[in-house]
């Protein structure tokens, strides 16, 4: 049986294999440079999965630590998923002391809704009239 554990330590990620997965299995993210990730992952707290020493999934929050923070780039992969290995991981998340008590949480997803609702994120149809956004580039 695998041990699994979920770190924000930042020296135990495997960039390689975070790029590799958004890059060309993540759909919302296809062909990222990998510099693009780099920074990304400097400027986000990160939550990285492992099974044993291996990385197996990853997580990022953008945020301010004190209103608003936004999850990006959550996956699991494919040979580890059915473990509730993307719920444990959202529980880290959402209790992470650094979170705690900020105003706003928001994130995109297409295909994930039963997951995130378990945490209380719903649609955004309850404010279209004032929730806005711009999307300046549509791939890399």
């Amino acid at each position: 049986m695998i041990n699994y554990t979920i770190s924000t330590d930042k020296t135990k990620l495997d960039i390689d294999l975070i790029h590799q997965f958004l890059s060309q299995e993540a759909y919302w993210s296809l062909n990222i440079p990998k510099e693009t990730i780099l920074r990304s992952i400097e400027h986000s707290l990160c939550f990285g999965v492992y099974g044993g020493e291996q990385q197996v999934g990853f997580a990022r929050v953008i945020t301010d630590y004190a209103t608003f923070a936004y999850i990006a780039d959550l996956f699991i992969l494919p040979d580890h998923r059915g473990k509730g290995l993307s719920k444990q991981l959202m529980t880290e998340i959402m209790n992470d002391a650094r979170l705690q008590g900020l105003r706003r949480w928001m994130l995109i997803t297409y295909d994930a809704h039963k997951l995130y609702s378990q945490f209380g994120f719903q649609p955004t149809t309850e404010n279209p009239e004032n929730t806005m956004f711009i999307k300046p580039f549509s791939s890399y």
